[in-house]
């Protein structure tokens, strides 16, 4: 034990420094709120990076969109509408949903397609049901599933709290133990 009393002293505190570093990152880490964030997060970007790989991003997108609208109100000709949207399946079918509104709206409602629309809701009350049970039924499995990760987290939290304190415990020990032989070789 060569070390002089401010070296050691140096040392013991360094460790405490280390010490509290390590247990913030583990606070941290075994923080149920931080946990949870993280998994939403994760969840958040696989279900973006889907959307994108499918629909494309807004800055592919998006433009060619405002593009075709604005050459629509320009050029009303189907050659001029199948040029803007070409390559753009977004874009024609905003143009196509576009122009079958303007038409529907312009039209009148027929006798016949009321007492198809009457028939329509008829037909769909069972499943509108069917739906409704389905939902109520995944409610219930996603709630018991998050109750049950709400018990794993906590008890993976207290664990980890546990062992948090034993190492503090230990690294304290340690710390007194380092003081106590300095300053008895001193």
């Amino acid at each position: 034990m060569g070390q002089e009393p401010e070296e050691l002293r140096r040392d013991i505190e360094r460790r405490r420094e280390d010490l509290g570093e390590t247990i913030d990152a583990i606070g941290d880490r075994v923080s149920p709120g931080r946990i949870i964030e993280r998994r939403r997060n994760r969840m958040v970007d696989s279900v973006r990076s889907v959307r994108e790989r499918v629909m494309g991003t807004m800055s592919s997108g998006g433009g060619a969109v405002s593009d075709a609208a604005g050459n629509v109100r320009d050029h009303v000709g189907p050659d001029a509408m199948k040029q803007q949207v070409t390559g753009s399946p977004l874009g024609a079918g905003l143009v196509a949903f576009g122009i079958g509104f303007l038409v529907a709206a312009t039209l009148p409602t027929t006798e016949t397609e009321a007492q198809a629309a009457e028939r329509a809701q008829g037909a769909l009350e069972p499943a509108k049901e069917a739906l409704t049970e389905a939902a109520r039924n995944v409610a219930g499995d996603v709630k018991q599933g998050a109750t049950e990760a709400a018990q794993d987290m906590k008890q993976t939290a207290s664990t980890a709290a546990s062992e948090v304190a034993d190492t503090a415990k230990q690294e304290a020990s340690s710390v007194k133990d380092d003081a106590r032989q300095a300053a008895s070789s001193s």
